[in-house]
């Protein structure tokens, strides 16, 4: 959190004044908080949030835990609750920095989650005991949990959510600022697509899944895969190949001249491959001609 000295500007503004590390922590876990703040993603959003976006926060909060990383986030209704209980479930850890003290619950309702975040997670504080949870803090420290993280995804924000402070924290910081897109018809979505359409000076990377999320906060050559439709027939044919296949009538049969004249290939061409293609399935031959295959009966 030392980095945080680098961000304070000499302003009116109170939330933009006060980003200096904090003075003291207090901590109610069983962990260190270097230890599982080392390897940790903040995950935050809306409090109202929407089915898509607890979804979107179950499938990050479980994924990122099950791979062994600290989710971090505010304990607040919505998004927060939803990747902290994700991440319990997968049997990880989960940190939730609190805008009171760590022995007054906030809010309310959420009692038994940090309860169970006390006993297998973390609960911090910047400050003391009984505090409590007054507006304009929970802006203040939500440097705190940029400042921890490695990165932070905003999983789900409308125009005017203070998650989105988080998310521009983190940019100050220099750490990885992520965003997971939603429907466009979405009002809870709308701070997502702002921050995705700020430019290359303040970058924001559009994520989508854990391995995406991994790529930007992981070790170099943690790559995700690219995401592939799935494999067809034809995939696997070289290009004079399907020029073939494609050249055979839908309807009837044709031989290999006709065959070779309609794709454009040499006659040498189309006999030497025609007899493989209808061994690997891809032609039928009968009498010298070639056809279709019949196309499989659904079930």
């Amino acid at each position: 959190m030392a980095d945080l000295r680098h961000i304070s500007r000499d302003t009116s503004s109170t939330i933009d004044r006060d980003t200096f590390p904090p003075q003291s922590i207090w901590l109610r876990g069983p962990h260190p908080l270097g230890e599982v703040a080392g390897r940790s993603v903040a995950l935050v959003g809306a409090r109202a949030n929407t089915v898509y976006g607890a979804h979107a926060a179950a499938e990050l909060g479980y994924g990122l835990a099950d791979r062994g990383w600290t989710v971090l986030s505010g304990g607040a209704y919505g998004i927060d609750a939803v990747a902290h209980r994700a991440a319990l479930a997968a049997g990880g850890l989960t940190v939730a920095v609190l805008a009171c003290g760590v022995d007054r619950p906030y809010p309310l309702s959420n009692s038994a989650l940090f309860e169970q975040i006390a006993e297998e997670g973390l609960l911090i504080s910047e400050w003391p005991p009984g505090t409590a949870p007054f507006k304009m803090r929970f802006l203040v420290r939500n440097r705190v949990i940029a400042a921890l993280a490695r990165g932070t995804v905003l999983v789900e924000a409308g125009a005017r959510s203070g998650a989105r402070q988080t998310l521009r924290r983190a940019r100050e910081l220099g750490r990885a600022a992520m965003a997971v897109p939603g429907p466009i018809t979405s009002e809870m979505s709308v701070g997502c697509h702002e921050e995705l359409r700020r430019g290359p000076d303040e970058p924001v990377r559009l994520v989508a899944t854990v391995d995406q999320v991994l790529e930007e906060v992981g070790g170099i050559g943690d790559l995700a895969p690219v995401p592939r439709g799935a494999q067809q027939p034809l995939d696997a044919l070289d290009p004079v190949e399907r020029q073939l296949v494609d050249a055979v009538p839908r309807r009837g049969a044709a031989h290999a001249p006709e065959i070779a004249a309609e794709a454009g290939v040499s006659l040498r061409d189309a006999l030497a491959r025609l007899p493989s293609l209808a061994l690997r399935g891809h032609l039928r031959e009968h009498s010298g001609a070639y056809s279709r295959p019949r196309p499989a009966r659904r079930p």
